[in-house]
């Protein structure tokens, strides 16, 4: 079973160096299903970088990193929005989407950064520091966001800090995003402890160990890894970003240190580059399947839910952001 493109090109083609043709016709099912499903629900699907290629190439609408994702679902037109990654992207797509129907479909696609703080310890920095805005990294809940001053990515952490005019900011979660955008601007920032638990693992070492191994390697590396990963890589950004890269620069040879599935996604577009991958599985994000996505849309499982109260408040800090 193949689903055929307007094109004639085949699905298959988009991932068939990923996919092994004896697991295609499994993958194929889901595929015709879902593609059937968001024509009879108008439904659409929003896909982060980190989803695995038979999903990000061959059933999502609309994909990207948490700051594209966000800005592209304020002009979503359709009924129902399937957010094919964690938890806080489909409440930032609920908060700028009130009145669509918006599916995560599995409730265990969390986020370590998101569990690492609460709305109750953002009233606790806001007395240790009156007066001063609090930042907030997308990845965290709706409760959080509705606390602060305005969300960032990691995409645009450094124009949201320094478009407050301040000299001080609190900026969390991500202790290690926050040291990195520290490094780069005047501004002071007063850090949490949060970390990603798949940035969090990798080392200078790593990096040294893959240039040895590697010659001519060129490294890039995500801004919630550690500052000393950052500072040992060739270039560092958000995962819009590192595409950005290679397709401005187009290495010969690259590592991609963020999550497993981002270098299979964007070694898909360029099969003339080498792709080095040391990379680290983040769990959550793989919580996400083909079967899970079509169980969605044929249950309408599972709908997100956010306090009238709580998104009023949070929906105003991600628009501030958008509005840089």
């Amino acid at each position: 079973m193949s689903a055929i493109l307007p094109s004639g090109a085949s699905l298959y083609d988009r991932v068939r160096h990923f996919v092994p043709p004896i697991e295609w016709p499994v993958f194929a099912e889901d595929i015709e299903a879902i593609l059937d499903l968001k024509r009879q629900r108008n439904a659409v699907i929003l896909a982060h970088n980190y989803q695995t290629p038979e999903i990000f190439h061959c059933v999502a609408d609309i994909v990207g990193d948490s700051l594209a994702l966000a800005r592209k679902a304020m002009t979503v037109e359709a009924d129902v929005i399937v957010l094919a990654g964690v938890h806080f992207m489909a409440e930032t797509a609920k908060l700028l989407n009130p009145q669509k129907t918006v599916l995560i479909p599995d409730l265990r696609a969390g986020c370590s950064l998101a569990d690492s703080i609460t709305a109750e310890d953002i009233r606790v920095l806001r007395k240790r520091y009156p007066g001063v805005p609090v930042v907030t990294y997308v990845n965290t809940s709706a409760e959080v966001k509705a606390e602060s001053d305005i969300c960032c990515t990691s995409g645009n952490a450094k124009a949201v800090v320094e478009s407050l005019g301040v000299p001080r900011v609190i900026m969390l979660p991500d202790e290690y995003l926050a040291q990195n955008i520290a490094a780069q601007t005047d501004v002071e920032i007063i850090a949490w402890k949060g970390h990603c638990e798949v940035h969090e693992r990798f080392t200078p070492a790593d990096i040294r160990e893959l240039r040895e191994s590697h010659p001519g390697v060129i490294v890039l590396a995500h801004p919630e890894c550690p500052p000393d990963v950052v500072t040992e890589a060739d270039f560092s950004g958000s995962t819009a970003a590192m595409s950005d890269y290679v397709e401005r620069q187009k290495p010969p040879r690259v590592v991609l240190l963020t999550e497993c599935s981002m270098s299979d996604n964007v070694a898909l577009h360029h099969p003339e580059l080498e792709f080095i991958r040391p990379c680290n599985l983040c769990p959550h994000m793989k919580r996400i399947t083909l079967a899970n996505i079509r169980e969605a849309l044929e249950q309408n499982r599972h709908v997100v839910t956010i306090a009238p109260g709580i998104a009023q408040r949070a929906r105003r800090a991600v628009e501030r952001m958008l509005a840089i």
